[in-house]
């Protein structure tokens, strides 16, 4: 064989990354209240059928712990888990929201994001006038939470932060902690009604929680980064901590598998390599939802 063709086949096969075994612990589809680009029924399939491991419907304003039974009986094979984010619509920082998703068919409502579009942290940053959920006061966690990190504590549920600040998000994981919560994730850190900075993320790290960064930050409607920064700052606080998310699923955005294609090629392109990026979206979230011997 020439060693031009050799080269070329070379280019080609590093040019695609393998979607198996992902597990996208941040999808959003319909049925929602605001334009979604593909029901979560034809996602799970379409995930599915691309090979992924797992995936996590996520809504902001609805439970979605029976969406994952019921995608699990239509599409057997993919291990799918829902969960609830404690924003107005569910009461807030509500233990009896979270007691009772706990209890929901096949116990597949894995996922507690603390406050996301309704935190106090993300109206106040976005200065917006409406109400908001607080989670701290005084520079302590309120009663609610605890009692809600309680409860995930008790049914081995993953904790994620929502739009806390990084100060918020510190508390709840060292109070997580100590209450019995094993898998916590910082959500998107580097979206702007987060920020947390780099020493931040490596506190949080330090203190047992993994950082979740997100293909939607760097592709599509809602980009906030440009790849090279993000690159760089999943080096400097190392991919070994990182859990490499869609956050797809807005009308007008690639579909989950497409995007993730792009952004794994946009990342390998600023040198993140191949090995690792496996890591990321795939040994790693598997171990934060306790997937490693259960596909």
């Amino acid at each position: 064989m020439k060693p031009g063709l050799i080269l070329l086949l070379t280019c080609v096969c590093a040019s695609a990354q393998s979607l198996t075994g992902i597990v996208d612990i941040h999808a959003h589809s319909a049925p929602d209240s605001v334009p979604r680009s593909i029901n979560a029924l034809d996602l799970v399939r379409l995930a599915k059928q691309k090979g992924y491991a797992g995936l996590v419907l996520k809504n902001h304003y609805e439970p979605t712990a029976a969406w994952a039974a019921l995608a699990r009986s239509e599409v057997p094979g993919i291990a799918v888990f829902g969960g609830i984010a404690l924003n107005r619509t569910a009461g807030g920082v509500n233990p009896a929201a979270v007691e009772r998703m706990a209890k929901v068919d096949g116990g597949y409502g894995k996922v507690v994001w603390m406050p996301t579009f309704d935190a106090e942290n993300h109206v106040r940053r976005a200065k917006e006038n409406r109400p908001f959920i607080p989670v701290s006061r005084n520079g302590a966690l309120l009663p609610e939470v605890l009692a809600v990190l309680d409860i995930m504590g008790k049914n081995n549920m993953v904790l994620a932060t929502g739009h806390s600040s990084p100060e918020e998000s510190l508390m709840l994981i060292r109070e997580a902690k100590k209450r019995g919560v094993r898998s916590i994730v910082v959500t998107h850190p580097l979206i702007r009604h987060a920020g947390m900075n780099v020493a931040q993320m490596k506190e949080a790290v330090k203190l047992g929680a993994m950082l979740e960064f997100v293909g939607n930050a760097i592709l599509g409607l809602n980009k906030e980064w440009e790849a090279p920064d993000y690159a760089k700052a999943m080096k400097e606080v190392g991919y070994g901590a990182i859990v490499l998310s869609s956050d797809f699923g807005q009308k007008g955005n690639p579909l989950h598998p497409d995007g993730m294609e792009q952004v794994f090629r946009m990342l390998r392109e600023q040198g993140v390599p191949a090995q690792e990026l496996e890591k990321m979206a795939k040994t790693n979230p598997a171990r934060l939802l306790g997937l490693e011997k259960t596909p």
